[in-house]
């Protein structure tokens, strides 16, 4: 039986809304520990960290987000290991933040002039004193609007997550679909919540930039 688009399904994905938010909250947060360890890994003086981690971010650049989504979920099943979608989603998710954070910190990090870290080298300071209070601070300013707009691409990212059937904004949407067979209001509303909650976090890192560009060329 086909329902009517009323107020109660309207609500049904909006409440959705937050495991959207959950699963990215999750996701970026790992992904800005996993992302922090790579990018220190990648700036390393060891050569084999090096490749370790280039080789880390070569997998989960190179190949697309809903592969990995589908290798966790159903590879871990194949070989004994259930796993419940959202923590699937979240793995995947956690990996794939990794990855491009790593990149983006690690060009933070490399944009810090040389001489700030030969100034503290030729103060006895350790690698780990020297990124802790000289590199790291001044890369964090870099890294903090590209990091906005990466946040803003996971969030959208989240809508694969559906694929697995975990119930965030996109899968809500087509549950509500399949039962009113409103394509366009169901599809509208979710789209109009996704640009709700990306587009103030794209507004963000458009200032940020700009104001990094104004700070860099004073």
């Amino acid at each position: 039986m086909i329902r009517e688009f009323t107020s109660a399904e309207v609500l049904f994905i909006v409440l959705a809304v937050r495991w959207t938010l959950i699963l990215s909250a999750i996701a970026f947060l790992g992904g800005a520990l996993g992302g922090l360890l790579i990018a220190l890994t990648r700036t390393s003086q060891s050569k084999a960290l090096r490749r370790i981690a280039a080789g880390f971010i070569q997998v989960f650049q190179g190949t697309p987000l809903l592969m990995q989504l589908f290798l966790v979920y159903f590879g871990l099943a194949v070989v004994g290991l259930p796993i419940n979608p959202l923590l699937a989603a979240a793995v995947a998710l956690t990996f794939h933040a990794s990855a491009y954070l790593g990149e983006i910190w690690r060009g933070a990090i490399e944009a810090v002039p040389s001489g700030q870290a030969e100034a503290a080298t030729a103060l006895s300071l350790s690698y780990t004193d020297r990124m802790r209070h000289v590199v790291l601070p001044q890369a964090l300013r870099l890294a903090i609007a590209p990091t906005v707009g990466f946040l803003v691409q996971l969030i959208k990212g989240t809508s694969l997550a559906s694929i697995i059937g975990f119930t965030e904004l996109t899968r809500a949407g087509q549950i509500i679909n399949n039962a009113t067979f409103k394509p366009f209001l169901v599809f509208g509303t979710v789209a109009a919540l996704y640009f709700i909650l990306c587009w103030p976090l794209s507004l963000l890192a458009r200032h940020m930039e700009t104001r990094m560009r104004r700070a860099i060329t004073r």
